[in-house]
């Protein structure tokens, strides 16, 4: 107990510099304070050591730049502010499993406080050296049969979830944070709706899935300091269990909310706007985010990232999803024709890639894809003319074969949240539709 309580008074920010808030505009304060004190992400409370937190964003010559992290609090001209010594962090613990917290890892759920973890980990952290990184060459098999079998992914690598909204995006996320083959889960939900957190882990995560699982979360009225860290808070508790030798899977839900985040405290600070209104700091700050999942260094385990990207009138080549896909490792198109045919997940499997399949599936199974492919495509192609029964059967044996592995590949891949199917049985599976249609 006494060790605890000297972690936990350690663990305690100081603060060793104050100043005063001289200006108000919008959201935006503007403090003085000494200049050893004010740099770039710093925290502060205002008013008192305990008060409202705060964090700097930008500098106006000698003043300092601040967005409030939470709501209410006594902010006026000339009230005090007290800067943190030191740069923020998180104190994960093992017994944050099942539980949801706050970006600065405070409990949401009700719950008693949380456990302070033995270290603290900075909430905005390098990632590991590029050539001191471990390969990837294990898979890791996700429990959904459209991805196992045409994304496949290996253990520390990114993928990206592209989809529009009501596509069926955190039933997905559900279902792998229950299937996937994995020690923890880290969920991070940026920006979410408030309504939609609680159904989200009672009914997409459910019990077993959250009993793995540690859920971070800033709703979409936090203000958008808090929305930021709540995806930077989510990659520090996974680089945690990382560190610790585990397989971590990262859900990130969404790059698009922290994007959008990023981009009010650009404006907030003086950048311009720049593509579609989004500032230069959004498109610097997305790979310093992604880039901390992946491989860890020998020893380590590794963060398996998934992170969504909302694509606005689903245009898949809006700024950031087209940012997003250039960083990661492979990306996956929901769509939402597929859905309105009662296909979930709703995957497009002719959209969708992994940049690693070729290192990840054998000869035979990569080979059977290819073919499946290949067909879907065909069907594709010829699809309104057979809907609109222009296509006369019989007219090209290829043709009829795609129609015909088509039927049994759509029953196939539709898949409820409770159906985990095992790697062997998906792949016999699908060679078994496949030599049907023949």
């Amino acid at each position: 107990m006494l060790q605890d309580l000297i972690r936990d008074v350690r663990s305690v920010p100081r603060i060793e510099a104050s100043g005063r808030v001289v200006a108000l505009e919008g959201l935006r304060l503007e403090a003085s304070g000494p200049r050893g004190a004010l740099r770039l992400g710093t925290l502060a409370n205002i008013g008192s050591p305990d008060g409202q937190l705060a964090e700097i964003v930008g500098f106006r010559d000698d003043l300092a730049i601040l967005l409030c992290c939470e709501d209410g609090g006594d902010v006026y001209p000339g009230a005090k502010v007290f800067f943190h010594s030191q740069p923020a962090l998180i104190f994960p613990n093992d017994r944050w499993l099942g539980r949801i917290v706050d970006p600065f890892g405070k409990a949401m759920d009700g719950g008693p406080e949380m456990p302070r973890g033995p270290y603290g980990k900075p909430v905005e952290a390098p990632p590991p050296s590029a050539h001191a990184r471990t390969r990837i060459d294990e898979r890791l098999h996700l429990g959904v049969r459209v991805m196992d079998l045409f994304t496949p992914c290996g253990r520390g690598q990114r993928l990206g979830l592209f989809a529009g909204s009501g596509v069926g995006k955190s039933t997905l996320m559900g279902m792998l944070a229950k299937g996937a083959d994995a020690d923890v889960i880290v969920i991070g939900l940026v920006g979410e709706r408030g309504r939609e957190v609680r159904e989200f882990v009672e009914d997409a995560l459910g019990a077993s899935g959250l009993a793995r699982s540690v859920v971070v979360t800033a709703t979409s009225d936090a203000p958008a300091p808090a929305r930021k860290r709540a995806a930077l808070s989510a990659m520090a508790v996974a680089e945690y269990f990382r560190d610790q030798g585990k397989q971590v899977l990262c859900l990130l839900d969404s790059v698009t909310r922290f994007a959008m985040a990023q981009r009010e405290i650009g404006l907030a600070a003086g950048e311009p706007p720049t593509t579609r209104g989004y500032t230069p700091s959004v498109f610097a700050e997305l790979p310093k985010l992604l880039e901390r999942a992946g491989p860890g260094l020998a020893g380590t385990g590794a963060i398996t990232g998934l992170f969504t990207v909302l694509v606005d009138g689903d245009d898949h080549n809006e700024p950031v999803a087209d940012a997003v896909r250039g960083i990661l490792d492979g990306h996956i198109v929901m769509s939402r024709q597929i859905g309105e045919r009662g296909r979930y997940p709703a995957v497009d499997i002719l959209k969708s890639l992994s940049r690693l399949a070729s290192h990840l599936q054998g000869e035979d199974e990569a080979a059977l894809v290819r073919d499946v492919r290949r067909l879907e495509a065909i069907y594709a192609d010829m699809e309104e003319l057979i809907r609109i029964g222009a296509y006369t059967s019989g007219a090209d044996a290829t043709t009829d074969r795609a129609i015909r592995l088509h039927e049994g590949l759509s029953e196939f891949l539709t898949q409820s949240d409770t159906d985990l199917t095992s790697p062997d049985a998906v792949v016999d599976g699908l060679r078994s539709i496949y030599e049907a249609s023949a």
